[in-house]
């Protein structure tokens, strides 16, 4: 259960930056043009993949897998 729970928290976390970083009142997000560009997208990427294992991992153990 508690691998489902921190799943459900690392999704909602990357959600939250994913928003933070969207454009907003006409102005782009200060990482955009710089060398940290790629790097925003790869820490998303990265979230998203971790919540998903996380999430898996917790409803295979509440299935009785392990």
């Amino acid at each position: 259960m508690g691998f489902l729970i921190l799943g459900v928290m690392a999704l909602l976390i990357t959600a939250g930056l994913f928003v933070y970083c969207l454009p907003r009142d006409g102005k782009l997000h200060r990482f955009v043009d710089t060398e940290f560009e790629p790097y925003v997208a790869v820490v998303i990427v990265t979230g998203v993949a971790l919540s998903f294992a996380l999430g898996l991992s917790g409803v295979i153990a509440l299935m009785g897998g392990r």
